[in-house]
């Protein structure tokens, strides 16, 4: 994939991600510029990994919510960086990792989840208030589908709404099948659930509008190779872009 900025999920400590950050290099793919935020869970973080200069780093790591009469914290925290791509570009992209579906005795874990959707969205639309054209990638594990509230949340509506890529596998060179008014009839699944034996997609980037007008859409996919599931349950998903503003 050769991604010039990683963002990755479930990372442990910063001494994990720098192993990580030097295994990379010692493959040809070097980061000098990295993030590592760590929330209210103690044993996997959000790491962003970069080519390119951070502007400003503002991790989220203390945000929390009432729930039911009790206090809860953003389990993961969301990373937040402005990069520096060129003397001309530059762009936000905030990542999260939105509660898991496994069950929890504090609370329901759709309604955690929510809650969570809902802070990040309140990070979102403060960005967006400040620069309606900001440059803003929004991405991560949400750990929810499409039509979820939670990430109807993030989305949001109206004129700060953010466009789902909708990564896919590549098709061959053939068109996409089209299916009337919904989505294409590509495969978009990105996390397989070995219990249920089901594949699919709660991994996503997203983008603002400002963001959109720079967004190569014959350059974002779904990777898929042999052996994917050696290394993880998701998949990972990439979006290329020009780098310069539209």
């Amino acid at each position: 994939m050769n991604p010039d900025v990683l963002a990755v999920e479930e990372i442990g400590g910063i001494n994990t991600l720098l192993e990580l950050r030097s295994s990379l290099r010692a493959e040809g793919l070097d980061y000098p510029h990295w993030s590592h935020v760590a929330g209210f869970d103690t044993n996997i973080h959000v790491a962003v990994l970069s080519r390119f200069t951070f502007l400003a780093c503002r991790p989220h790591t203390n945000e929390g919510f009432l729930l039911n009469g009790r206090r809860f914290r953003v389990s993961r925290g969301f990373a937040e960086v402005d990069v520096q791509v060129n003397a001309e570009y530059k762009f936000t992209l905030i990542a999260a990792h939105l509660k898991s579906r496994r069950e929890v005795p504090q609370a329901d874990e759709a309604d955690l989840r929510e809650q969570e959707a809902s802070i990040l969205r309140e990070i979102i639309d403060a960005r967006l208030r400040a620069d309606p054209n900001l440059n803003l990638i929004v991405l991560g594990d949400f750990n929810d589908l499409k039509d979820s509230k939670s990430i109807r949340t993030i989305i949001g509506r109206g004129k700060n709404a953010l466009i789902d890529t909708r990564p896919a596998e590549k098709n061959g060179g053939l068109p996409p099948a089209f299916n009337g008014p919904v989505a294409q009839r590509t495969v978009t699944w990105t996390y397989y659930f070995g219990k249920e034996d089901t594949y699919s997609r709660i991994d996503y980037l997203l983008l603002s509008q400002g963001m959109a007008r720079e967004w190569l859409t014959n350059a974002t996919y779904v990777l898929a190779l042999p052996g994917w599931g050696i290394a993880s349950d998701h998949r990972p998903i990439i979006a290329g872009f020009v780098t310069h503003d539209r």
